[in-house]
């Protein structure tokens, strides 16, 4: 009975002292061993069932990293495979050649134009102004004071003072100078296709010579009374217009 007490009082006597804190941590640590075991058993499969562990190791598998980018590269190229690229409707714009000429067509252009500087003008003006005292007729005869008879006219003339300044009426060259038995001193300038512009009773010596190049408005001569045939007539040009050697009214031409 004594022994027995002397243990109860041992007990006591260790519980009272570090012994209760040793029983704690001994009860916590099984507690711990035990909530472990529980979480442990439960996700684990048992180990008797085959087609669990292999699902298991299955889901457990790694995935490869290099897969991961050659299916997203096969997804954008399925992708743009699917949707057609934009065509554009709108015409090209082509910038256009520059244009390249020879020295020898150039050279020859150039000489071209200082030979023939406007003969292709046909722009045209009076070579004198005034009233026309006579107009052209050839297909009824008129009334030659000077002469008179009755006769063809195959041009008009424009009264002017003796003097006044005859301008040739568009670009050409002087083809003829000549004296003519009835119509006095004349000079024919030679315009384009086939045309040309004839100047009578003009002074004894124009301001122009055989193969010189004139232009619209340059002075060729002056009005003088070299016509025999119509020195009964007023102070005149006799102006006259031929295509190709056929006479024509020269009022056709002037603006």
């Amino acid at each position: 009975m004594e022994n027995q007490k002397s243990f109860a009082d041992r007990m006591e006597a260790f519980f009272a002292g570090k012994g209760f804190y040793i029983v704690l941590f001994l009860c916590v640590a099984v507690i711990g061993v035990s909530a472990w075991s529980m979480l442990s058993g439960g996700d684990a499969a048992p180990a008797d069932d085959p087609g669990m562990s292999m699902a298991v190791s299955r889901l457990e598998e790694p995935v490869a990293e290099a897969n991961v980018p050659a299916a997203a590269e096969k997804a954008e190229t399925d992708t743009l495979r699917e949707v057609p690229p934009a065509v554009s409707t709108a015409a090209p714009i082509v910038p256009a050649p520059a244009a390249v000429e020879s020295p020898d067509a150039a050279a020859q252009q150039t000489a071209q134009a200082s030979e023939a500087p406007a003969q292709a003008s046909d722009y045209f003006i009076w070579p004198v102004t005034g009233e026309i005292e006579n107009p052209f007729s050839v297909t009824v005869l008129t009334f030659n004071r000077t002469m008179q008879d009755w006769r063809v006219h195959d041009g008009i003339d424009i009264a002017a003072e003796l003097g006044t300044q005859v301008k040739a009426t568009s670009n050409g060259t002087v083809a003829e100078i000549y004296r003519d038995d009835l119509y006095g001193t004349t000079v024919v300038i030679s315009h384009r296709d086939g045309l040309t512009s004839v100047y009578s009773n003009l002074a004894e010596t124009p301001t122009v010579s055989e193969g010189q190049q004139v232009s619209v408005g340059q002075v060729i001569g002056a009005v003088g009374d070299t016509a025999l045939a119509e020195t009964g007539e007023v102070c005149h040009l006799h102006f006259a217009m031929q295509l190709d050697g056929v006479s024509l009214d020269p009022v056709e031409y002037m603006p």
